[in-house]
């Protein structure tokens, strides 16, 4: 009898991540609803949407190391998936807000009133239903990613050259979002979100929610990573990783398995956007800058690339960095100090953070990879 793949993804150290999540899911919300403003232990409502921001990005590089670490695919262009998701989202939110905004229209947002709009565009249609918007959420960066990757993998587009137009892919979007007639807010983008399922989206209990669903998110988008990694489909891709001249040599559609590990990739990537829209509170095209995308990569290799656990944990540790560097005094300094970091990495730890641990613990690394031969048989 053949088990679910999922099923078949869960083993001891799997089973262990998931229960932290689960815990973590539980546990927060609790200490931030349940015990008064006076314990010590309480947790502040404004510090649990930053672990909510946390989590989303840890989503996001789970789904970067799904393509860099298990099949050689730097993208530099991610963060266009992940703002196509919030932009999905904030579109949702924006068409809730009705006539409790600044003009009071039924129907228009406001800054579309604001530009003298004069009918809401044809692909703002039903966003005030949030099972569509849901839909959108992934249906419009996978369909994006798997066009994209139809036409990159099949043309043979691959390393720095397959970067390089992923970023160029999320600067256009940029500049296209940035247009006030683009009808999606420009420089401003979309805020002053009211609520979300009839919530109040600045709600205690709502933010709490948020949270819960965001490590949800992410125990289910590590549970499906490892299901493809450990499947045989994940063995292919590793070996695409590692000899893929040789990988397509002995039969295999290596451009289906790019593909397909590609727009799965962005589609995690958009739900960490639409995660991360409401508990920030805004969307605007600045997601798109291709910088931010770079740094979405930093994170994977500082927490180890091909592990899965150590990309989300990297993706943690440095914006808690982040944070506590662009406060105060140190805030020129969060670059220089990216930067040393990244660089110290690459030097001193290519196997990021979570090579630390013994090798079985994080023997899928590339560096601790299987040779592509084994890999690389065919799948019966």
């Amino acid at each position: 009898m053949t088990s679910s793949p999922l099923i078949r993804a869960l083993d001891r150290s799997s089973v262990a991540v998931l229960i932290v999540l689960a815990a973590v899911a539980i546990v927060v919300p609790i200490l931030n609803l349940a015990l008064p403003a006076s314990s010590p232990f309480q947790i502040p409502t404004y510090l649990m949407s930053l672990f909510g921001k946390y989590v989303c990005y840890a989503i996001l590089a789970l789904s970067i190391d799904l393509i860099w670490g298990y099949c050689g695919i730097l993208s530099l262009g991610h963060g266009a998936f992940f703002a196509l998701g919030g932009y999905a989202m904030g579109m949702y939110l924006m068409r809730r807000i009705g006539t409790r905004g600044v003009y009071a229209d039924p129907v228009l947002p406001d800054f579309m009133v604001f530009l003298n709009w004069h009918e809401l565009p044809i692909y703002w249609y039903g966003f005030q239903h949030f099972a569509y918007a849901a839909l959108m959420v992934v249906l419009v960066p996978g369909l994006l990613a798997f066009v994209f990757g139809w036409f990159a993998f099949r043309s043979r587009v691959t390393g720095v050259y397959l970067s390089i137009i992923t970023q160029a892919l999320t600067y256009a979007l940029m500049l296209g979002f940035f247009r006030n007639n683009f009808g999606f807010g420009g420089n401003n983008g979309l805020t002053d979100f009211k609520d979300i399922l009839g919530f109040n989206v600045q709600a205690q209990a709502t933010r709490a929610t948020l949270f819960a669903l965001s490590a949800i998110a992410l125990g289910l988008g590590y549970l499906i990573a490892q299901a493809v990694v450990r499947s045989k489909a994940g063995k292919v891709l590793i070996a695409i990783r590692d000899a893929e001249s040789r990988t397509r040599f002995i039969g295999y559609s290596v451009e289906n398995y790019k593909t397909f590990v590609f727009t799965l990739s962005a589609c995690m990537a958009a739900v960490a956007g639409a995660l991360y829209v409401p508990q920030v509170g805004i969307i605007n095209p600045s997601e798109f800058a291709p910088a931010n995308s770079i740094e979405y990569v930093i994170w994977v290799a500082v927490g180890g690339r091909g592990t899965l656990v150590g990309a989300a944990l990297g993706a943690v540790l440095v914006n808690y960095a982040k944070t506590t560097f662009t406060t105060g005094f140190l805030a020129p300094y969060w670059l220089f100090a990216l930067g040393a970091l990244f660089v110290l990495v690459t030097i001193f730890l290519p196997k990021g953070i979570f090579g630390l641990l013994p090798t079985r613990t994080a023997s899928a690394e590339p560096n601790g990879a299987p040779a592509a031969g084994p890999a690389a048989q065919p799948a019966e």
